[in-house]
């Protein structure tokens, strides 16, 4: 019999991306019930997925993946979504992102803007988050 699974918020998928290959997102959500379900839906659209549980458990990686898009939840334990956006361009990584978040103050939503993201509202109704990220990497995929 085997022992039943934990689910200690990182799963892992192949960092390499064919040209023809599915578009690879990072997720960042602290609920576990979320992070699984987004996963399982963004997958049945037919993108890659690589979660993380925290912001710091994404840092805390010896090789960051290389997203086609960023999906982070703002109010996350420690370090918050746009923070967490912010560290990650201070290492380089320049894909298009995506916060995620219920209730975002007008501060939020500046900042979000600034950081040159895209805001989605909790509860993820329909497939705009989809449509969103899609729209993103398209844009980023452009040549300029």
């Amino acid at each position: 019999m085997n022992a039943p699974q934990v689910d200690l918020g990182v799963h892992h998928v192949p960092q390499k991306h064919a040209m023809n290959s599915a578009p690879m997102l990072v997720l960042v959500d602290d609920d576990p019930a979320v992070r699984a379900s987004l996963k399982f839906s963004l997958e049945l659209e037919g993108f890659e997925v690589e979660t993380f549980g925290s912001g710091e458990t994404l840092l805390s990686q010896a090789k960051l993946p290389t997203p086609n898009c960023l999906v982070l939840d703002y109010r996350l334990p420690g370090i918050d979504g746009l923070s967490l956006l912010s560290l990650l361009r201070e290492r380089g990584e320049t894909c298009p992102a995506v916060i995620i978040t219920s209730n975002p103050t007008r501060n939020v939503r500046q900042r979000t803007t600034d950081a040159g993201a895209v805001l989605i509202e909790k509860p993820l109704l329909s497939d705009g988050l989809t449509a969103a990220i899609r729209r993103l990497i398209d844009r980023s995929n452009r040549p300029n």
